[in-house]
Order: structure tokens, then sequence, then C-alpha cells
């Protein structure tokens, strides 16, 4: 079964990474199983830390939801050997007449070369004009032609080559063949047999006859091999005993990988005219092969949102997935789906406690580890219950949750904004790890918000900001770009800014100098900051 991807916003916090695993973990243990929680950024130090104290490792880090070769329900014909005899081949392709070609392999499993009927068709038309057979392994010819040796001759040789020829009843004065460079099929014909042999023939084949004890023991180098065929069929056969490599094709092979997106493929193989491609995998492998069928309606990556329904902040590539669910605390904002699904938005500081809420409506206790990773997102999320966004459901399933973990909310929220800042840091670190793009009235902006217990501190870096704040904007042509210092023992924001000084002003209703102002009471990103410019700009 295909994973469903539990996923938060890009650049996570604590609350986006566990609200991810927790639902994750729910689904799962309903039954199901398919559920798998997932991020998009680097876990930050807060967030690791949580991690690390309560015993789990970060989820998986998807890129991209965009729709890729490994999504698609692509072939996965026989990978044959570039050994394998041509019969070999067509059997497997006249077994399954959806089957376009067939990858050829090299020993280690990498790519060699692709075999279609019509190759095999070509080598066949060939055979007529030129009826020769050059060094084909002894093994294949006596594979195909269900033989076995007559004499020990056949012992001593590996391969055999030389002009194929079907002896005429033995009357027939006029028969001619070369001697060592022949290979002589045969009746029933003793003396044709021993013509062949002193003349030295390379191969004798004697078809649905045997061969008296004399000729069998006749001192000679010609190869000996009884067939239970008839000497038409076995001449057919004996083309069709060619290994693969001689009439695969080689050159100008275009394949594609698991990772490669179907975008991407689409485009190649309109520049190409080729029925089918082998598709690899990382190691260069062969593990299937594709066709333009396959691209019509391609299976899309499924995916559940928690802690954002906007575009900006979501997974590159969400256009071309499907959208199962959201589940959400934040504004409704920009994203649509092409069917009716589950939506859950409610007014708390936490979508961890919307999380911990579903957890009591199944009747199911999450695991001590578990409840403990929850309380630490609510703590996180809700600034230590002193953001505005936090509500008494916030309150009393953190208190529940550190009850079943047997932990201490005020130990937590400590150690929590403790983390959020250190001086071996650099500006960018500490600018993006909490960050998020916003597009309000035409307006593009950014916020990253730091919580923390000592933004004086924090602020003797303000110019160090502020570089990578111009940097950013002119890369990203923002409007504004801030930077909150959120001071949980202050219960106040320094607020770094770039942009219009006098859009500062207005929105907050505060003096703004040298790019810096103080907002006390304001702890929350998302009601607060953004709000108030979105209500200024309209």
């Amino acid at each position: 079964m295909d994973p469903i991807y539990v996923t938060g916003h890009r650049n996570p916090d604590t609350d986006s990474i566990v609200s991810a695993m927790a639902y994750a973990a729910l689904r799962n243990a309903l039954g199901d199983r398919e559920y798998r929680a997932a991020r998009l950024g680097h876990v930050s130090d807060e967030t690791q830390l949580v991690l690390d104290r309560f015993g789990f490792p970060a989820p998986v880090w998807i890129k991209t939801m965009r729709t890729q070769v490994r999504d698609l329900d692509y072939d996965t014909p026989p990978a044959l050997s570039s050994g394998v005899t041509i019969s070999r081949a067509w059997a497997a392709l006249s077994t399954d007449t959806s089957i376009a070609a067939l990858p050829i392999t090299n020993e280690d499993g990498t790519l060699f070369g692709m075999l279609s009927s019509g190759d095999i068709a070509a080598s066949d038309m060939q055979s007529i004009e030129h009826p020769h057979i050059d060094a084909v392994p002894l093994f294949n010819v006596l594979s195909v032609l269900e033989g076995r040796i007559l004499n020990e001759a056949g012992d001593l040789v590996d391969s055999i080559s030389g002009d194929v020829c079907i002896a005429l009843p033995q009357s027939c004065d006029n028969l001619l063949f070369s001697g060592s460079g022949s290979i002589i099929v045969c009746g029933h014909q003793p003396d044709m047999v021993r013509r062949a042999i002193e003349q030295h023939a390379r191969c004798v084949i004697v078809c649905q006859a045997e061969l008296d004890e004399q000729l069998r023991n006749a001192p000679t180098d010609t190869v000996i091999i009884s067939t239970p065929f008839d000497a038409y069929r076995a001449v057919r056969l004996l083309y069709q005993s060619l290994p693969i490599s001689r009439i695969c094709r080689t050159k100008d092979l275009e394949c594609f990988h698991l990772d490669d997106f179907v975008d991407d493929v689409r485009e190649g193989m309109l520049k190409s005219r080729y029925r089918c491609y082998p598709i690899l995998d990382e190691n260069d492998r062969v593990v299937g092969t594709l066709s333009r069928y396959h691209l019509i309606r391609p299976k899309r990556k499924r995916v559940v949102l928690v802690d954002h329904n906007e575009a900006a902040q979501s997974v590159p590539g969400l256009d071309q997935a499907e959208i199962l669910e959201i589940i959400d605390h934040h504004r409704l904002a920009d994203i649509q789906t092409g069917n009716p699904i589950y939506f859950r938005n409610e007014p708390v500081g936490s979508t961890t406690t919307i999380i911990a809420t579903m957890y009591q409506e199944k009747g199911l206790m999450p695991s001590e580890k578990l409840a403990g990773m929850m309380a630490a997102a609510i703590v996180s999320d809700t600034v230590m219950f002193k953001s505005p966004t936090c509500t008494q459901r916030d309150r009393s399933m953190a208190e529940r949750m550190a009850r079943i973990a047997n932990v201490s909310l005020e130990e937590l929220g400590q150690q929590i904004f403790s983390a959020s800042w250190s001086d071996d840091k650099t500006p960018e670190e500490l600018l993006f790890t909490d960050f998020k793009d916003f597009h309000i009235a035409g307006h593009d902006l950014g916020v990253g918000q730091i919580t923390c217990v000592n933004s004086a501190h924090i602020l003797e870096r303000k110019q160090e900001f502020l570089e990578i704040m111009g940097q950013t904007m002119q890369e990203r042509h923002y409007s504004l770009m801030l930077l909150m210092l959120t001071d949980v023992l202050l219960e106040g924001t320094q607020l770094i800014y770039l942009g219009d000084e006098e859009t500062i002003q207005q929105a907050f209703s505060s003096e703004a100098k040298n790019n810096v102002v103080f907002l006390p009471g304001v702890m929350s990103r998302k009601k607060q900051i953004i709000p108030t410019l979105s209500a200024m700009w309209g």
C-alpha cells in the first residue's frame, strides 16, 4: 500500500512536527497502517530537544509532492541477461503481448540494451539472406535444440561457427559444403555424416535419428548433436540460439529513473519515438519499463495537511497530490481540492490540541512518551500559555498529556525556550528556523520568529539579521520582512523590520526607530502580526 504522508508546513516548528507524528500514530493505531509522518524542512534545535527527550526519531523529510516515475503503475517485465538465447527472449515477449520490449541487463543488473519483437523478426529475416552463425556458445545450441552430444569432440568445444546447410538426400551428387566452415543439418544419413567428418565440418546436427556406434567413436573434431526436431525447425531454432546481446539495441538508449518527475519524463518522450523506456533505480539497476499510456492517468501521492492550509507554506508540487484531510488552527487560505475532504479547523493555540482531542474522541490514550511530546508541542506553540491564541482547551489538554507522561509543564517550557537560541548559530539559521511566507492584498512578505527568554541579548546581532534580510528581500521580491524576537519573560516581541517604516508605525501604532520596535503583549505571528497587516492593507 502506498503511504499517506501527514505533513506540517515548511520550516516546521515543534507543533507542526509533533501534530504530524501524533496524527499518523492515531490513524495507524486505528487500523489505517499506511499513514506516515513527514516534514518539509530541517528540525530546529527546540524540536530536536523534544524528540530526543521522549525518544522519537525525526519524521522522513520529503521535498516535493510532484508525481514521480516511482508513483506510476509501470511494467515489470523480465529483465534478461545479455547472454540469454533469442528463443528464450521470444518466449517472454510472446507470453505477455502487452510487453513492447524487454530490458537486457549486465551481470550486475545495470542496463545493457533493449530488445523488441521487431529486433527478433529483423534477425530472423537476415538469417535467410545470410545463413551463418558465429561463435554461438554450445550451451545455447543444446538448449534451443533440446539436443545432446553424441561424440567426445563435443566435450572439447565451447562454441560453434559456420554456414548452415541442410543436407539433401545422399543420392544427390551436387551437395556442396565447405568443410570446417559448415554446420550440417541432416536426418538418418550415415554417409552424409561420414562425409562431414571426413571434411572436418564444424558441427553435424542429426534430426530425429540415431547414429551408429562406429560414427560416434570416429576420431574427429566435428561436434555431433542429436535433436528431436525435424531439419527445418532445427535450422530456424539454430538461429535463435544466438545471445540476445547480438541483436538488441544498445545505442542511443533513453532511460528514466524512479525519482524523475513525470512532467520531465513526458517532455523526454515527446522527443523520441520508442514504444517503451527502461526505468532505473538509484544504483542504475533496471526495475521496469515505461510506456506512454502509463502517463495518461498517473497515480498521485496522497497527503494530509496539519498546522497549515496555505499553498505557499506547504510542500512543493502540492497541486499534483491528492489532499485527503486538513487539520489546522490558522486562518483559511488558498488551498483548493478536487473532491470534498475532511477539514477540521478550530480556534485553539496549537494543532496538537486538536489531535489530542481526536485521541479522546476515538477512545484511545496516547502512550506515555507520545503524550509527553504532545504536551511539549502545546507549551511551545502557546508560548507557555501566554500567546493570545491560547485557550483553556490548550491548557487543559497540555495538563492532561503531562499527567499521562508524568512530566512538569514548567520544566518543559524552560527547556524548550532555552533551546531556541545559541550564540553558535549563524544569523541565517536563526532567521529561517521558524519562517513563513505570506501574500496579503498584493504584498509579499516574510516573517520569522524566535521565541526566547533573552531578547536583549539576541538584539545585539540586529545588524547581522538586517544584512541577511536585505539580501532575502531582493531575492524574493518582498515588500516587507520581519523578525519577531518573542520574549516569554517580557511577554512581548522585539520586532526587527526591513521595508517601509511608515507601514510599521501605522500597523502597530508604535514609534519605530532604527529598524526595531517593541510590541508589548504581542506573542503570536498568526493572530497579531498577520491580521494587523491584513486589516491595514485591506
